[in-house]
């Protein structure tokens, strides 16, 4: 086995375009692209070789941390919505801070970048990958719209459908198909043609990448520190009987990051429409507008006016940060390629990892508040950061050290990740189950159960 830290990049290998295999160093194994269709915090039946030639290299096993990890997000996501409601603790943070539930949308953006970095490793045409590319996300965006835009009302309510008048575009699947997209171009597009022999030269062949991660840092954090946020309004949604009551909302000031008059929510207002935005804000469980805060409740008789205003926590310029998290995952997929030895991987994703976390934090002791909601810089730092060294765990204990049976239901999970989202944290389930009824419809099996009102 040689010494040398990074694998030298040729071209030479004939077969590099076939399927898009990733062909991982010989001193690894184990390692091979999870995602070669979907590489997002779904995946596709394990990929085959048509017809597949004798002279062909092997099929590579399988990188099982990542399906683990992928997994592992997809438990803890089902973990936060159904025991959210009970442990308010563990459930997304009402505004500024962190929770456990607040990590779930970062991992599973990491996991694009990651498995980006391994599916787009050798593939030569530019313009075939892009169009690719482009259909994938633009079905997953669909796929999202038609889940989370409305259309499903839930198990307390019985008619379907949505209008298209109040849609909700933006969602979780519409966010990290924006992110896959962004992340999958400039993978296409953007890397030198430098041969990797060290840490500095891995930096340099994706320098342009690294500079987009950048531009779009800059454009965030000047969009929502220099966008000026005048006075708005909306319709009290809690009006059903009478004519909805207009409530206005005062502002007027630059670079506020609160619930009320912050950028974000300025943007997606005038872009989206402020009917289009996700109508149980986050922010209804902060002290101002809950007595049960963290959890919802009646509002305070002293409630300010925005408590009940639509806010979409998966919003325009929010994205543009998670974007960053996903391109930032893609840098963990490229030391998986270049870099031969498990020691030097994990070195390197410790150092990029706990910088991150340190720079997060940093940026949250100096006024730049971790906040969800917003997908602020110190939130993206902190959360990215986690993720990293908790890959790191997981492929140090399933890939290098061997312990993959402790770990093989969440790899399972990790394998049917987007049928287990839309069956259970969609309720796409209960929603079938409750179309079928005896005589009425409030007669369906969900009641029979205990499962909606009675």
């Amino acid at each position: 086995m040689g010494k040398k830290m990074f694998n030298n990049d040729h071209n030479s290998n004939s077969h590099q375009d076939l399927d898009m295999v990733i062909q991982i160093s010989k001193s690894s194994p184990s390692l091979k692209s999870n995602d070669e269709d979907y590489p997002l915090i779904l995946r596709s039946s394990d990929s085959k070789l048509p017809h597949q030639h004798s002279s062909f290299p092997p099929q590579q096993p399988r990188l099982a941390s990542l399906d683990v990890f992928r997994g592992l997000t997809v438990a803890l996501m089902i973990l936060v919505d159904d025991a959210g409601g009970v442990l308010p603790a563990i459930n997304h943070s009402p505004w500024n801070g962190v929770t456990l539930a607040d990590f779930v949308m970062p991992f599973f953006l990491f996991i694009v970048g990651v498995s980006l970095g391994l599916t787009y490793k050798n593939s030569s045409f530019s313009t075939v990958a892009t169009r690719k590319a482009v259909s994938r996300a633009l079905k997953l965006f669909v796929l999202g719209l038609f889940l989370q835009g409305g259309f499903f009302h839930g198990v307390n309510n019985l008619s379907y459908g949505v209008d298209i008048a109040k849609i909700r575009w933006m969602g979780i699947l519409q966010r990290i198909a924006i992110a896959y997209l962004v992340a999958a171009l400039c993978e296409i597009w953007l890397k030198g043609d430098d041969r990797v022999s060290s840490v500095l030269s891995l930096w340099k062949k994706y320098r342009f990448q690294w500079a987009v991660s950048m531009m779009l840092t800059v454009t965030y954090l000047s969009l929502l520190y220099g966008l000026y946020v005048p006075d708005w309004q909306y319709e009290n949604p809690s009006e059903i009987s009478s004519a909805p009551r207009i409530i206005s909302v005062k502002c007027g000031v630059r670079g506020d990051t609160g619930p009320a008059c912050n950028a974000v929510g300025m943007v997606d207002q005038k872009i989206l429409g402020i009917q289009h935005l996700y109508k149980k804000p986050i922010y209804l469980r902060t002290k101002q507008c809950s007595i049960h805060s963290p959890d919802y409740g009646p509002l305070p008789l002293d409630a300010p006016s925005w408590c009940r205003a639509p806010f979409d926590p998966e919003g325009l310029l929010s994205s543009v940060m998670a974007i960053v998290t996903c391109l930032i995952g893609l840098h963990y997929g490229h030391i998986i390629v270049h870099c031969k030895d498990h020691r030097d991987r994990m070195r390197n994703w410790v150092v990029l990892s706990t910088s991150l976390l340190a720079l997060g934090l940093a940026l949250d002791l100096c006024g730049l508040h971790i906040n969800k909601p917003l997908y602020t810089c110190s939130y993206m730092c902190l959360t990215a950061g986690a993720a990293g060294l908790l890959f790191a765990a997981i492929y140090f204990m399933v890939d290098v050290s061997g312990y993959r049976r402790i770990t093989l239901v969440l790899e399972w999970i990790g394998l049917h990740a987007l049928m287990i989202y839309i069956l259970i944290a969609c309720n796409l389930l209960p929603v079938v189950l409750q179309g079928f009824y005896w005589k009425r419809p409030e007669n369906n099996i969900l009641r029979l159960i205990g499962v909606g009102k009675k």
